[in-house]
């Protein structure tokens, strides 16, 4: 009986303390502005996944917020890795694939890892804001984002875990013509599991030891004696043929291999044999045109701090952009620049190189969308200074020299003695890990304001005036309260969607459906073809100063005789209430009903 005594009164003292404790615990965080206060889904931004990891965190936002996700398999890589992409709305107030919707995408190239972290970031905060957060609630109740975290999982499997892949796809190609496939690449010859750099003493190189700084390989000057050479990629010449690291795995572009002022591998180097050659992309193209309704997109890259937009050759393809559409795309990369601090809006031939067969022209050209496609990490971040981009300083300072490894001797099979060392693969093109959250948030940002601009429809001013003979004038304007029209020249050009509907509804008879040209001069376009369904070719929307408000600013045209109002009406018989209501592929839906 004691022995029962001693235990409940052991069983309450540890239920009281309990309590106690819990009551008594401090809060360990405030919420920080801009931040999601509670997160559902814990996740690192400090680090780059692996392809597993990538998996993982898609999974749990999927089971976190089904009201809002949507996770599926879009196709398999080339080496049969699932491709996923989040569809994320909110779906209880309509169905994602009728809002307009807003593409983004990462990793398409191997080595640029950190696309896929601006879109996982994107999507962790759209669903952690969700709640908190009115502006972030009502955007995606008016608006669906498809994010791909990773384009190529293969690449990215393989720089994760192995070494230094090709710039992209990693399916089999014999570089060096020799009738094998890659088989001769880096190699991890000290065993550290980096692929750094070779040197060898060479009185008649071209290198010194930086005095000032025993890290840093700097050119002699004229006159000045040689101590070093430097040989490239760790490896040795696995197939005999007197080369180092000539063939290694894959060899083919991604980003070149895009249906859309395509040439062949001769003229762009990685086009490989046609477009869409390769399953990665095959998987994209399909369920872009399965979504005919995403009017927007960026791609994620890297190097260089750019806000890049087309068209990415000089003439080709250009007449695919109007005035207008030009206007809305500086505007929207203006803003870009504000939002993130050191990178500049591009226009890709023009100021970087000429692309043929890239992605960013196939999504403006056969999708009809407004695009960017940003190329991350910029050496301005290091110290917010375009003057002083010395990454040796920023690892000594700031990374306390961890992505360097030491120079180490080791005797090489052809060159002898060398010394193996230098950067770190995770450093150079990929942001230190302290700063991949603040660029993630940015380019995040820059994403959500141009899917905010994205075509809003508004139907207003619906009205009624009785005619003689019992007829009625039934007459409403509609409205895009955005920047981004309905149609953009590419769209208009190529007739890629429909025109944008606008329906009478609750009349007994509709005789006549006219467009409004000139309200004060009474100047009407009729549609005799089945007036009760207006076609109107295009929208436009807003044109703003600035980003008060997300947007303001006057209206303008994008040649096609549009503005970003549009007055209709038609003369019908019978009925009483009427509905009119639009809708538009890339501008969703809207409706009104006369009083």
């Amino acid at each position: 009986m004691n022995t029962i005594r001693r235990t409940i009164n052991t069983i309450i003292f540890i239920l009281f303390s309990a309590a106690i404790t819990n009551a008594q615990t401090p809060e360990l965080f405030f919420r920080a502005a801009g931040s999601p206060p509670n997160p559902r889904v814990q996740a690192s931004w400090n680090k780059y996944y692996t392809n597993a990891g990538i998996i993982d965190l898609c999974n749990k936002l999927a089971k976190a917020y089904p009201d809002l996700v949507s996770l599926e398999v879009i196709g398999k890589s080339y080496q049969g890795r699932d491709i996923l992409v989040m569809t994320i709305s909110d779906k209880k107030a309509g169905d994602p694939d009728k809002k307009p919707g807003y593409w983004i995408d990462g990793n398409i190239h191997s080595i640029e890892l950190q696309g896929a972290e601006m879109a996982l970031y994107t999507a962790w905060y759209l669903c952690e804001m969700y709640n908190s957060n009115k502006f972030i609630k009502e955007l995606l109740a008016d608006r669906t984002f498809y994010i791909a975290p990773t384009i190529n999982p293969d690449g990215r499997e393989y720089f994760t875990s192995a070494g230094v892949p090709p710039r992209s796809g990693l399916a089999p190609r014999d570089n060096d013509r020799d009738g094998l496939y890659d088989e001769d690449g880096a190699d991890d010859l000290n065993g550290d599991k980096e692929i750094s750099q070779m040197r060898r003493k060479n009185p008649e190189g071209n290198y010194i030891i930086d005095p000032e700084d025993n890290r840093r390989m700097i050119r002699v000057e004229p006159g000045q004696k040689s101590e070093y050479e430097l040989l490239g990629q760790e490896g040795i010449d696995n197939d005999g043929d007197g080369l180092l690291n000539e063939d290694g795995p894959g060899g083919y572009d991604g980003n070149r291999d895009w249906g859309f002022n395509w040439e062949p591998n001769y003229i762009q180097s990685g086009a490989d044999k046609y477009p869409f050659t390769f399953p990665e992309n095959q998987a994209v193209r399909d369920f872009l045109l399965k979504h005919p309704n995403i009017a927007g997109s960026q791609s994620f890259h890297n190097f260089g701090g750019m806000i890049l937009r087309g068209p990415s050759i000089q003439g080709g393809g250009a007449e695919l952009y109007s005035r207008a559409d030009d206007a809305v795309i500086d505007a929207l990369g203006k803003t870009g620049e504000k939002i993130i601090p050191g990178y500049k809006l591009t226009t890709i031939w023009k100021d970087l190189y000429t692309v043929y067969g890239g992605e960013l022209d196939w999504m403006h050209g056969a999708m009809g969308c407004f695009v960017f496609s940003n190329e991350l990490w910029t050496s301005y971040l290091m110290y917010y200074d375009t003057a002083n981009t010395d990454q040796y300083e920023f690892d000594r300072l700031l990374l306390f020299e961890d992505a360097f490894i030491p120079w180490q001797k080791y005797n090489h099979p052809v060159y002898g003695e060398i010394e193996i060392g230098g950067f770190s693969k995770n450093f150079g093109r990929l942001h230190p890990g302290f700063m991949i959250e603040t660029d993630a948030h940015r380019n995040a940002a820059f994403c959500i304001y141009n899917a905010w601009q994205l075509p809003k429809l508004e139907v207003k001013n619906v009205s009624v005036k009785n005619l003689e003979g019992g007829l009625k004038e039934v007459s409403a304007t509609i409205e895009n309260k955005r920047m981004i029209p309905t149609h953009s020249a590419s769209n208009l050009r190529y007739k890629i969607d429909p025109p944008d509907y606008v329906y009478i509804e609750g009349a007994g008879s509709v005789l006549a459906g006219m467009i409004v040209e000139n309200e004060d001069m009474n100047i009407n376009r009729e549609q005799k073809k089945n007036p009760a369904r207006l076609e109107i070719p295009n929208i436009t929307g807003y044109l703003g100063g600035g980003t008060s408000g997300f947007g303001s600013g006057r209206s303008f045209s994008t040649g096609a005789g549009n503005s970003n109002t549009v007055k209709v009406k038609w003369i019908v018989k019978g009925g009483d209430k009427y509905t009119v209501r639009v809708e538009s592929v890339k501008g969703g839906t809207a409706s009104a009903r006369s009083k």
